[in-house]
């Protein structure tokens, strides 16, 4: 059987981690021939985050130095199976369409699955001011490599682990989400799907929206120029 790692970063998110991990379709997964292995990346939690995610069975990670981007490259790194899938640990992200995710990458012909939360976004899951951020460097995306990409921020992804080594893949911050989304666009072949996306239930977002914002403008700058001169 196919081995799936679900890799979940987390910075204290007591409160849902649980339930993330029980939400993961275990039946349906099993049906559709995968065996799977939970991993969470830890970032320093000071609750009971850790202790959560190893009573629900999963493989946990704990790295002392923060980061969103090199939270996923350590555990790319650790993972073991031959599909990989992303999932945030607040519960936006419904574990259930994982399965969707896994059949777009078995039937579209794809390497690389993202997911778009505008198609099925839940009242409130956005403020006005981070939808419009997220508007504005989708259309920055468009303006500088033309691709059409509707969620460019998404934190949803599966794809084939031996995609990897296609991918040049060095940010350590928000921006990574970004980068993993132009490498894939660029080198391998990119199915976007829509998906649902939740209102964080509790906790504070981790998202600094205009310190991460800029960073991720000047990231997809310094990428282009990067690109452009082709060493990347």
């Amino acid at each position: 059987m196919p081995l799936l790692s679900i890799i979940i970063p987390t910075l204290n998110e007591e409160s849902t981690i649980g339930k993330v991990i029980e939400a993961i379709p275990r039946e349906i997964l099993g049906r559709m021939g995968y065996e799977f292995e939970v991993i969470v990346v830890d970032g320093g939690s000071t609750d009971r985050t850790v202790n959560i995610a190893l009573h629900k069975g999963a493989r946990v990670i704990v790295v002392r130095r923060r980061g969103y981007g090199l939270a996923y490259l350590i555990g790319f790194r650790y993972a073991k199976g031959d599909v990989i899938a992303t999932l945030d640990a607040d519960m936006t992200y419904p574990p259930s369409e994982i399965p969707k995710m896994l059949l777009a990458l078995e039937k579209g012909g794809a390497d690389f699955v993202s997911s778009n939360r505008f198609a099925k976004t839940e009242k409130y899951a956005f403020s006005s001011a981070r939808m419009l951020g997220n508007r504005l460097i989708n259309l920055f995306v468009f303006l500088l490599f033309r691709f059409r990409i509707r969620d460019t921020q998404s934190g949803m992804w599966c794809f084939k682990r031996k995609s990897l080594s296609e991918l040049v893949l060095s940010s350590f911050g928000m921006e990574f989400s970004t980068e993993i989304k132009l490498e894939a666009l660029r080198k391998l072949r990119f199915i976007e799907i829509p998906i649902r996306y939740f209102q964080r239930r509790s906790g504070k977002s981790k998202i600094r929206y205009l310190r991460d914002g800029l960073r991720i403008v000047l990231f997809i700058i310094k990428y282009r120029i990067l690109s452009a001169l082709g060493i990347v």
